[in-house]
């Protein structure tokens, strides 16, 4: 077979494209919609001027123009086609175009702000967006120059998208370090004030508003030229790794990963040390209910019943109040509430042993709300409390010494949750492991080859309610009363929402889904009023690029991927 002439390949090459460009310059018109759709909303919700409250970089850029930034460089990057498929020309063109579009539809917001009074309708629509939007000018020289800098910025993030990888992470590294640095600055200073040599080190990048441009771009260069050694370096010892040292390596990591969360508390105060107390329930909770759906695939929304029942049997066996029914330490009332939430997870398995899927669903919630309704009804509330609560639960302690600190807690939810952690890789990658996973995959086939699903079920609910109940058992001591308004169907929706953020069948999954979605919006509480906006888009987000959580099962990450390498074998 002849090889046709290059100049007739490349004639057919350019003619292709020029069929093409229709449909390109289509999806970049489309693509700005969207973005600008996007942009829009923000504005309108109010969350853009919230965001403009709170300074990166001091009097330089706030958090809403971070945000306006890289709204004007998404479109970019999506607008442009992929690197091979149009010349250098057209992708910067259509790129600029798709960014242009989207800072044309917050230009037309502007317009609209100024002609129209909606603030009856939609009272974010304030001046100070206008502001924002318009950067302070008159509405004319503002919404051009809002258009320009928007179609300015796609064209550099289609630059960028074309950038040796290597040049592209350093810049994501810098970037990502400057915006860290100076979003939880006040965090970030407050530790710098240990020792004066550090504080010394504090006023090099910082004044007490925040982030000065000087340290912005220190920090920058510093994050960027690190993460260009990593990358060089990594490449030349790695031949050199046999399996014993990166074995060694990991538990190094892992141990210097211990020691920063021991010293972190210290040095942040009581305020990182509840944050972080926080977080460990909710790990604790998501390796429980990872074990019912991420292993096994039984999708439990009545998750909270569990954490519930672990902590009124510890209001109930250790309060100083009349609904008390015995007088125990929290050491000896701990035990009996992860067996007592065991055998509750046992009985809220029976009734759904036959039950799949969707229908599942449903039904474990129908049982989580049962147990909620039982502990704030008034026939439960001689013994319970009723909507009153328990109160007076007393820290734990030892040899003497009360928890009251919430970084001494958080030490004991550290404890609990290395021990779950190590339980929970041990069940695993046990007999009984592989049994769920088979499970998860295909039911029938998994009875088929001799699996009792019975027992099977029935331990995952009950292993999985351990975990927590254990929970429950330290959010007890931690508030020091229970109420039933601490227990709602919210609670179950977040572990199953952290789970799959981090990673289906994941241990390290789950502990990254609770730091971005427990730990994050806890830091960023002045916008607590959209988290749950936050949640859905982390979501949407996360199921179109990357459904198998940010640290996913190698096992999850071949299921989820095998078609993709499938088609890459035959293409």
């Amino acid at each position: 077979m002849s090889h046709p002439d290059p100049a007739v390949a490349t004639v057919l090459h350019d003619s292709e494209l020029h069929a093409e460009s229709p449909s390109i310059w289509r999806h970049a018109v489309r693509v700005g919609a969207i973005f600008g759709a996007v942009a829009i909303y923000l504005a309108i919700i109010g969350l853009l001027v919230m965001l403009h409250g709170r300074f990166i970089i001091v009097d330089v850029l706030s958090l809403g123009q971070a945000c306006l930034v890289a709204i004007a460089l998404g479109a970019g990057i999506m607008g442009a086609p992929a690197r091979g498929k149009a010349s250098t020309a057209t992708r910067l063109l259509t790129g600029t175009l798709a960014a242009a579009v989207a800072g044309a539809m917050l230009a037309a917001l502007v317009v609209l702000m100024v002609s129209v009074d909606l603030r009856w309708m939609f009272i974010a629509l304030s001046p100070a967006l206008l502001t924002l939007l318009t950067f302070g000018l008159p509405v004319l020289p503002g919404i051009l120059t809002l258009i320009v800098i928007a179609s300015a910025l796609g064209a550099i993030g289609v630059l960028l998208s074309g950038t040796p990888p290597l040049i592209r992470r350093a810049i994501i590294a810098g970037a990502s370090a400057v915006v860290i640095a100076g979003v939880f600055q006040e965090l970030i200073q407050i530790m710098l004030q240990a020792t004066e040599t550090i504080d010394a080190i504090r006023e090099l990048f910082y004044n007490w508003d925040g982030l000065e441009w000087t340290g912005a771009l220190a920090i920058f260069i510093i994050f960027a030229a690190i993460s260009l050694l990593w990358a060089q370096i990594i490449p030349r010892i790695a031949p050199a790794i046999g399996p014993a040292a990166i074995r060694r390596r990991r538990a190094f990591g892992m141990l210097a990963m211990l020691v920063a969360l021991i010293i972190f508390p210290l040095l942040a105060g009581s305020y990182i040390g509840q944050v972080l107390m926080l977080v460990g329930l909710y790990i604790l909770m998501g390796m429980g209910l990872n074990l019912e759906v991420g292993l096994a695939g039984l999708l439990d929304l009545g998750f909270v019943a569990f954490f519930a029942v672990g902590a009124y049997t510890t209001a109930l066996l250790t309060a100083d109040n009349p609904h008390a029914l015995a007088a125990l330490s929290f050491w000896e009332a701990m035990p009996i509430a992860v067996m007592l939430s065991i055998m509750v997870g046992v009985l809220f398995g029976l009734p759904v042993l036959g039950v799949r899927g969707d229908y599942l669903a449903v039904a474990t919630m129908g049982l989580g709300e049962i147990v909620r309704v039982i502990v704030s009804s008034d026939f439960a509330a001689p013994l319970l409390g009723g909507a009153q609560g328990v109160l007076q639960i007393p820290r734990p302690s030892i040899a003497g010494h009360a928890l009251a600190d919430p970084v001494q807690l958080f030490y004991l939810t550290l404890t609990a949750a290395m021990i779950a952690a190590y339980i929970a890789w041990r069940l695993e990658n046990s007999r009984l492991g592989r049994a769920w996973m088979a499970l998860r995959d295909d039911e029938d086939v998994a009875q088929a080859l001799g699996i009792n699903l019975v027992r099977v079920k029935l331990l995952a609910y009950g292993l999985g309610a351990a975990f927590a109940g254990l929970s429950g058992s330290i959010f007890a001591t931690m508030l020091g009363s229970v109420y039933p308004s601490s227990f709602q169907l919210v609670i179950s929706i977040n572990v199953l929402a952290l789970i799959i953020v981090g990673g289906m069948g994941s241990l390290p999954g789950v502990i990254v889904g609770a730091a971005a979605l427990i730990g994050l919006p806890e830091l960023l509480r002045e916008f607590g009023e959209y988290r749950y906006l936050m949640y859905g888009a982390a979501l949407i987000i996360m199921m179109r690029i990357r459904p198998e959580g940010l640290w996913p099962s190698p096992t999850r990450r071949r299921e989820l991927h095998s078609d993709d390498e499938l088609v890459e074998q035959t293409s």
